[in-house]
Formats: C-alpha cells, sequence, structure tokens
C-alpha cells in the first residue's frame, strides 16, 4: 500500500477542493495510507516530514521553509499550489487565462465599459499575478483601459487593516463609474466590496465585483453577497493524485506543469447583478429578461416592450449583447441552474421548472447542448463538497 502525505490546508474552497478531488481519486484508484492533519496554509513544515518514510506528497507550497523540508525528504512530491516556479517539483493548477476571460465576460455583459483588477502583491504568487495581466490583456484588447490596485496584505506583510481599506476606498472613488472589478480571489473580492461601503459607493450600480474561487461561505458572508468564478479544484486535486500516482510507480519526475481548464464557470451572485446600458429602452428590455427569465417567458413577451418596432428593438439588443433574445433568456436560466446544481440538492426537475424550463426533458436537452455535458454529471462535479 502506498503511504500519502496530504499537506493541503482546509481554510479555504480552493484547497477543500483539492482534497475533496484526491478523496475520489484514492476511492476509485487506491486504497493508498493516507496521513493528513488539518492546517493553515502558512503553517510551519510538520516535525514529523523529517524522519517520514512515506511514498508520495502531494503539497501546497507557500513558502521556502516548506519548500525545503519536502525537498529533503527526497520523496515523489506534487506541487499544487505554484507560488515557486524554480522548485524542480511538478505543478499542476489552474489555467488562468480562461479564468480571467470568463470575468471579463461576465463584467462586459453587464453592459459595462470601465474596468478595473485587484490584487496583492506582485511576486507573491505567480497565478495571482497571471490574472491580473490577462484580465489587462482582455480589456486592452477591448480598445478599453484597466486600472490595477494591488493591496499591502500578503503572506510577507502584515498590513495595517484600516489604512489598507482607506487606501482602496480612496482608489475606488477615482474610478470612472459604473465599473466592474476583478479581484484576484474571494478574500479580495471581500476587502474591495468592505472599501465599497467606506467610500459610500453602491454595489453593485456604481462598482459590480467578481472574485475567483467561488468558496460559498465566504461569498454569501459578504455584503452583498460575492459573485466568484468556480475553478472546478476538485479536478485539480484529482489529476494531481493521479500525477503522483504516475511518480511514484514510475520514479520518474514529470517535469510539465499541468494547467487545467476552463473553469466551471460564473456563480453570479448579487455584487454583480446590475445593467449598465445607455439604451433606456434596450436596457429596460434586457433588465426585463433578467428579472424574468427563470419565470418562462417567451420572446415575444420581451418584444411587447418596444415602444415602436419590435423587430427593430431586437436588433438593438443583439447589437448590444452580441446575442438574440432567446439567446439571453437560455444563458440567465442556464446560470441559475448551474447554481442550483452545485448549491443545492433540489431534483433535476424541480431545477428546471424554477428556472423557467417548460419541462425537465426539454431543459436537459438544452443544458447538454450548450455545457457538452449533462446536467448530472455537472452537478457530480459538486457532489464531493457536502
Amino acid at each position: 500500500m502506498l503511504h500519502v502525505a496530504l499537506l493541503i490546508e482546509t481554510s479555504r474552497e480552493y484547497a477543500r477542493g483539492l482534497l475533496r478531488g484526491v478523496a475520489r481519486y484514492h476511492r476509485e484508484f487506491g486504497p493508498w495510507s493516507i496521513f493528513f492533519e488539518p492546517h493553515g496554509l502558512n503553517d510551519p513544515p510538520p516535525s514529523w516530514l523529517k524522519t517520514w518514510k512515506g511514498h508520495g506528497i502531494l503539497a501546497r507550497i507557500d513558502d521556502q521553509r516548506m519548500a525545503d523540508a519536502i525537498l529533503a525528504t527526497g520523496i515523489p512530491a506534487v506541487d499544487v499550489r505554484g507560488a515557486f516556479q524554480d522548485l524542480g517539483l511538478p505543478f499542476i493548477g489552474v489555467d488562468n487565462q480562461p479564468v480571467s476571460q470568463l470575468a471579463y465576460e461576465h463584467l462586459k455583459d453587464c453592459g459595462l465599459r470601465h474596468f478595473a483588477f485587484c490584487g496583492t502583491p506582485r511576486g507573491e504568487n505567480p497565478n495571482q499575478d497571471l490574472r491580473c495581466d490577462f484580465f489587462i490583456e482582455q480589456v486592452n484588447q477591448a480598445g478599453s483601459k484597466c486600472e490595477v490596485f494591488l493591496v499591502e496584505q500578503g503572506k510577507r506583510k502584515t498590513p495595517d487593516w484600516e489604512k489598507q481599506q482607506q487606501q482602496l476606498a480612496n482608489w475606488l472613488r477615482t474610478l470612472p463609474k459604473p465599473v466592474g472589478i476583478m479581484a484576484c480571489h474571494d478574500d479580495c473580492g471581500r476587502w474591495v466590496l468592505d472599501a465599497c461601503r467606506r467610500a459610500e459607493l453602491q454595489v453593485p450600480d456604481e462598482v459590480a465585483v467578481i472574485g475567483v474561487d467561488n468558496d460559498p461561505y465566504l461569498c454569501n458572508l459578504c455584503t452583498p453577497p460575492l459573485t466568484s468564478i468556480d475553478v472546478n479544484s476538485s479536478r485539480i486535486g484529482f489529476e494531481a493524485a493521479k500525477l503522483l500516482h504516475r511518480y511514484m510507480e514510475e520514479k520518474k519526475v514529470p517535469t510539465e506543469a499541468v494547467l487545467l481548464g476552463p473553469p466551471s464557470g460564473v456563480a453570479a451572485r448579487q455584487s454583480t447583478d446590475m445593467l449598465s446600458v445607455e439604451d433606456e429602452e434596450v436596457a429596460s428590455a434586457i433588465r426585463f429578461i433578467r428579472e424574468k427569465a427563470v419565470e418562462g417567458i417567451l420572446v415575444q413577451d420581451v418584444l411587447k416592450l418596444a415602444s415602436r418596432s419590435p423587430s427593430t428593438l431586437e436588433r438593438r439588443i443583439k447589437r448590444i449583447l452580441g446575442r438574440t433574445i432567446k439567446a439571453e433568456i437560455t444563458r440567465i436560466r442556464l446560470t441559475r441552474a448551474k447554481l442550483l446544481l452545485s448549491e443545492t440538492e433540489l431534483p433535476i426537475s424541480k431545477i428546471a421548472l424554477r428556472t423557467g424550463f417548460s419541462e425537465p426533458k426539454y431543459f436537459c436537452d438544452v443544458f447538454r447542448k450548450n455545457e457538452n455535458m449533462t446536467a448530472t454529471a455537472y452537478r457530480n462535479r459538486f457532489r464531493d463538497r457536502d
């Protein structure tokens, strides 16, 4: 039996997702003898690691102490943090380009034309730096400018919380409004929302915020609840366990970094529940779609809002959104359905009816066509969360 140590924290949803993925691999391809103790990301290396005689290690390596301790064992190890790029260990993690692209597209779909990024200090974590760079690239390609604010909060510095939040609030006041902000992770999204209250800025009407990792506890504790991108860390944990298994059996270091994507999708909450469109009639129609889509409205219900020509209204909506009224109705319904699939145990038949589909079979057909998987397969990604 292979003996595997898991040096992965339990304090955040991303890491807990990794553990769920490892557990799934262990059930399907084990058994392993797993050594695991709950701990925090910044905790020192465990004392037992110096004399441990196991076969493999999965670790979120966040500082040099942990890196040195793991390398000193000589035991096959896989890094699932990516804070260091030159450890000589295989790394598996998130492909951040589609994460940033999805964040930008979600904010753009809110009708926003001004964008900003809030993150942690450069050099602390390559993943967060890449999210910033890719988001800026998306904004620039669209012909806009992306403002950036890097908070002092970081693993190498204990900030003055009040000073930091006041600086963030001052920056938020300078941004053109309304503005869409991507935060590098959900914690940072929480900081932005707190600073908005200090700056007396309305969320989402003046500032729309989207985070990364979709920690449902953290996101729903925010005021208002934070929209976030689910990067499917459970899949990353599963693939990391698979990579480690190959490493332990073949005794050969896989040198290539493995980046997994695309993310599962956006868990839309109140922090981005807004719409910024100058054409008032179009804005009213789109707002009607987003408020009533899950109630089973049809295209003709939207066109009844036209003051003049229904066909002209449909063309104006398509020009602004880049898709038809029917496609927008379907998108809103599927977004709501995915949130219910991931965060509730409601039967699929009830989810279909709650999201505006006429019958479960039609919902399942539309879901499969648009998501390239069944609703059940999508839900199974999150089954281990509970």
